[in-house]
């Protein structure tokens, strides 16, 4: 074979390994975004608290509003502990001597925390469910989804820290 011939095949053959490259990426690409639609349908459509109460009576709506923050901050201890856990378990796991059953004990603590307020937060929602007329319930019901039904973490754009849990907090 000639140089010539040679840098051709060459040429032809770092072309052809661009173009697989670049469809293998845009494959991935691709079916990461399908993945994300399919798990976004899957989830229902994300309603802000305020919207699902707007079409509420006023004085429904501020009583619900009301109960629902009684109980959230009745739940924040709860959360505040599991935050406080967590964060121990982080700093026990990076220190100097790993102590496996320590931290394996705070992230327990803080799991069974943060269960607790989950489940006094529940409790409220249906407590104050239990108050509504069928239309005003059937608007609130999807508060009981683990993502609360709303838009962003909290409805109100704040980020979770990283070493936080997630947790729901009614408005």
């Amino acid at each position: 074979m000639s140089p010539k011939t040679l840098k051709i095949a060459l040429a032809a053959s770092v072309a052809l390994n661009l173009f697989a490259v670049a469809a293998g990426v845009t494959v991935m690409v691709g079916q990461a975004r399908i993945e994300k639609r399919v798990e976004s349908q899957h989830r229902g459509p994300r309603v802000p608290f305020r919207v699902m109460l707007e079409s509420m009576d006023p004085d429904v709506r501020d009583r619900v509003r009301q109960e629902l923050r009684a109980t959230a901050m009745a739940s924040r201890p709860d959360f505040d502990e599991a935050r406080t856990a967590r964060r121990a378990a982080i700093a026990a796991a990076a220190a100097e001597s790993f102590d496996a059953a320590e931290v394996a004990r705070l992230l327990e603590q803080s799991r069974a925390a943060e269960l607790r307020g989950r489940t006094r937060l529940e409790a409220g929602a249906v407590t104050v469910l239990g108050t509504l007329e069928i239309d005003d319930r059937r608007a609130l019901s999807v508060i009981l989804a683990r993502n609360g039904g709303r838009g962003g973490r909290h409805g109100g754009g704040r980020e979770r820290r990283p070493d936080a849990p997630a947790t729901p907090v009614a408005p």
